[in-house]
């Protein structure tokens, strides 16, 4: 691993943000290359706070635009403000009536009236989106675009000028290029399939829930307070979670929600009574508790070779209650 690549490990954990050497790679080359970022991966694996931790490594402002269904390029790039329009219209009223003073025709005032309106479409009356915020930024930004595949197919085309030649076209004031291109994250939660044009046009990483050796560093950077035995138990008992059949397996975020919680409860071990009362820190579906429930009720017997792991006996776990 290059000397450059380990900087960017040691820059993001100072953000507490403990990066593979495959993330520190890839937002190593997405800097010298001039690349977008796109991660994807399960919800809550760190893709939004990786974006979150450069920006605070690199001292950068840092701009979010959400993604949501119905997004459009107006609500993305910018609106005029209408209303501080109407109320300059209002009070240069008189000297609107001296422009259209001695004209014949509707025509004619019509015209002289046009001919000032880029007095009211200038950037004083402009409302930046994050898109255009990020462009006109007088310093280099980190733009996040978070789960861009929740967006429409339509506003993913979109992006696609954007990402290419980080420029933007206002009908009224013309084209507007980035004074410093940004550097842009993309993520997605994986409910779509993206367009090979946009692909193409970013570093690609899959982010996938972290091994139990690494979530365990993740839990002691982040909840200290915990005690070393507790933060191993809970770390293999979201690990062993994870094997089953769930709607939503924790992610690392619930992983440290409750690690806090078990410290906020004083809680010295991790027996049935602190599991079944904290469960749904991890778990936010019934199906989910009942499961689970279900199989810490049936953890029986010695340990077993994982690949025999089922989803219904946490036997194999059970001296994660040690």
């Amino acid at each position: 691993m290059s000397e450059s690549t380990e900087k960017i490990k040691a820059e993001l954990i100072s953000q507490q943000y403990i990066a593979s050497d495959e993330i520190a790679t890839v937002v190593y080359l997405a800097e010298q290359l001039e690349k977008p970022i796109l991660s994807e991966g399960p919800a809550g694996v760190g893709k939004t706070e990786l974006s979150k931790a450069w920006a605070a490594a690199t001292g950068r402002p840092f701009i979010r635009l959400q993604c949501y269904e119905g997004l459009d390029e107006t609500k993305a790039l910018y609106e005029w403000e209408y209303a501080k329009q109407m109320l300059y219209t209002q009070l240069l009223r008189d000297k609107l009536s001296q422009v259209i003073e001695g004209t014949s025709s509707l025509t004619e005032a019509a015209d002289r009236i046009a001919s000032e309106e880029e007095v009211f479409f200038s950037e004083r009356f402009l409302l930046p989106r994050p898109l255009l915020q990020a462009l006109m930024c007088d310093q280099p930004v980190v733009l996040l675009i978070d789960e861009i595949d929740r967006a429409d197919v339509e506003f993913e085309a979109f992006l696609l000028e954007v990402l290419s030649d980080f420029q933007v076209t206002v009908p009224e004031l013309g084209t507007i290029a980035a004074k410093h291109q940004p550097t842009v994250f993309l993520t997605s939660n994986n409910t779509r399939e993206l367009s090979e044009a946009l692909k193409r046009r970013c570093l690609f990483i899959h982010i996938d829930y972290p091994t139990s050796e690494a979530e365990l560093n993740i839990v002691r950077l982040k909840v200290p307070d915990l005690a070393p035995k507790l933060a191993k138990q809970a770390v293999e008992m979201v690990q062993a979670l994870r094997q089953l059949d769930l709607k939503k397996s924790p992610s690392i975020s619930e992983t440290l929600d409750w690690a806090k919680a078990l410290v906020k409860l004083n809680a010295k071990q991790l027996d049935e009574k602190t599991m079944a009362n904290t469960m749904t820190v991890l778990l936010k579906h019934e199906t989910d508790i009942i499961r689970a429930k279900r199989a810490l009720s049936r953890g029986k017997g010695g340990r077993r070779d994982p690949r025999d792991f089922d989803p219904d006996d946490f036997s194999s776990y059970r001296n994660v209650y040690g």
